[in-house]
């Protein structure tokens, strides 16, 4: 707790360009959010390192990232957004926690297998530790609360194991967090292949949505959406392609399926397509307007950067000196 809000941490990896699905899924529902809880949003760039980045190009998505964030409504004043890296009691606490974590723990996580997989040729320990380093993200701000998606639960689940042990250990430190189970954001699927999730790391650009992407590229990627033989829109399993487009419609303009399934009674994919297409334009003007205004004004940028790591840090240190003590570190003289 801070004052008299409990506290929600969540963050996104400084690679790739954030997707429709990012947006609708997670940054709108952030921005609900920040009235209830005091918000730590973090851009995680040590994450980001676990594959192998370009410098130039790593810096210069973190700040862009970190820029939307605040182009997508988040309000600097009101929420903590920062980069991980300018907090150095995110890398202090996950060494504590390594020491109270067990490799078959680690051995059994998914994303582990899976990011192995793909990068088979670097396969190294931060991507084998990357959870615990997770769990610190989380425990350093005593967060009570974390929005994850299916895919991230497992990571939940290790970090509120990691924090019974050692506070099983050494008495009440760590906050044990629970998922945010809240209103979820829309889950957005591939354009191209809607069993699967519209990733930014998607090699088909044809399958994601670009928060950047212009007008005409938005409109060209919707009129190249796969659907089906069937001809009608109508909001059924039969119909993955269909319940996709549908859904991202629904997100766009806040009409329900049946409100949907009757505007385009009788009418062809091709409109259904366009009127998606360019409910998507409308929503993302806004955001990408505002990141442009935002982008020119540095000083603004880097003083939130500045402020905003101040105050990370001032948070995180209460709890890793805490943590260090009960471990049995010498304190420090002042």
């Amino acid at each position: 707790m801070i004052g008299d809000k409990k506290v929600l941490f969540s963050g996104m990896q400084a690679t790739g360009n954030l997707t429709l699905g990012n947006y609708l899924g997670a940054l709108q529902n952030w921005v609900k959010l920040s009235d209830e809880y005091e918000c730590f949003y973090s851009v995680v760039d040590l994450h980001s390192i676990t594959v192998r980045q370009d410098p130039a190009e790593l810096r210069s998505r973190a700040r862009k990232l970190l820029t939307l964030y605040i182009a997508a409504g988040l309000d600097p004043e009101k929420n903590c957004i920062y980069y991980q890296s300018h907090v150095s009691g995110h890398c202090e606490l996950a060494w504590i926690l390594n020491c109270f974590t067990y490799m078959g723990e680690l051995n059994r996580m998914t994303q582990f297998k899976d990011k192995s997989a793909k990068h088979a040729d670097n396969i190294n320990a931060g991507l084998f530790t990357y959870p615990v380093l997770m769990a610190a993200d989380i425990l350093l701000y005593q967060a009570d609360v974390v929005p994850v998606g299916k895919d991230q639960l497992q990571h939940l689940e290790i970090t509120r194991d990691i924090a019974q042990r050692f506070n099983a250990i050494y008495g009440d430190v760590f906050t044990i967090p629970e998922p945010y189970l809240g209103k979820s954001g829309a889950k957005i699927m591939s354009l191209q292949d809607p069993a699967k999730k519209m990733s930014k790391s998607d090699e088909n650009v044809n399958a994601s949505i670009y928060l950047m992407d212009d007008p005409d590229t938005i409109m060209r990627k919707f009129k190249r959406a796969v659907t089906d033989s069937e001809g009608c829109v109508r909001y059924s399993e039969s119909q993955p392609g269909i319940m996709n487009l549908m859904d991202i419609y629904s997100a766009c303009t806040g009409k329900s399926a049946a409100e949907i399934e009757k505007e385009f009674d009788g009418k062809g994919y091709g409109d259904f397509k366009m009127a998606v297409g360019e409910s998507v334009v409308s929503v993302l003007k806004p955001l990408q307007d505002r990141f442009e205004d935002l982008q020119k004004d540095k000083a603004y940028i880097d003083g939130i950067i500045k402020n905003n790591a101040e105050k990370a840090e001032y948070y995180s240190l209460k709890t890793l000196r805490k943590v260090q003590k009960k471990v049995g570190f010498p304190e420090r003289i002042r």
